[in-house]
């Protein structure tokens, strides 16, 4: 085995991407988008709500339980907790409304925005069949263990 082992291909150790900075330049172009057409804004400048808004989801996704590793703010099952439940909910409905005109400005950044939120909603199902596999033999094996109780007797 170890023989054969010198000639196989060096596997690579995995590599962790930071993908903070993409997610916080997708971000503020959404804001940028939802505050020019709601609020009335134009240029780089956001209203004084959108900008303090802004500056709170930077801060917390600096402070982000995950690290570098995090997830898509928008699916991350700790918004509520991170931002707190007045601004989660302000920050997605921004987000939800921001998206849909972010395909008209900025294509390419929305459509890989989307593909990395399937990606976690992907990941998040494989997760929970796993579980529920793990689930489902347990309370087969129950049975089993009881079914052969039952034959002793």
């Amino acid at each position: 085995m170890s023989i054969l082992s010198r000639f196989l291909p060096k596997k690579k150790p995995v590599e962790i991407k930071n993908n903070m900075p993409k997610e916080k330049a997708n971000i503020k172009k959404t804001f940028g988008v939802y505050c020019h057409s709601h609020h009335g804004t134009s240029g780089e400048k956001l209203c004084p709500k959108c900008t303090a808004l802004l500056a709170t989801v930077m801060t917390r996704m600096n402070r982000c339980r995950y690290g570098i590793t995090k997830p898509i703010c928008d699916k991350c099952e700790f918004a509520g907790q991170c931002f707190g439940e007045r601004q989660a909910r302000e920050f997605l409905t921004i987000m939800n409304t921001g998206s849909r005109k972010m395909y008209l400005k900025h294509p390419v950044m929305a459509v890989k925005h989307k593909l990395a939120s399937m990606g976690v909603d992907y990941a998040r199902y494989e997760q929970q069949k796993k579980l529920d596999d793990k689930i489902k033999a347990k309370e087969k094996a129950s049975k089993e263990r009881a079914k052969g109780r039952k034959k002793d007797k």
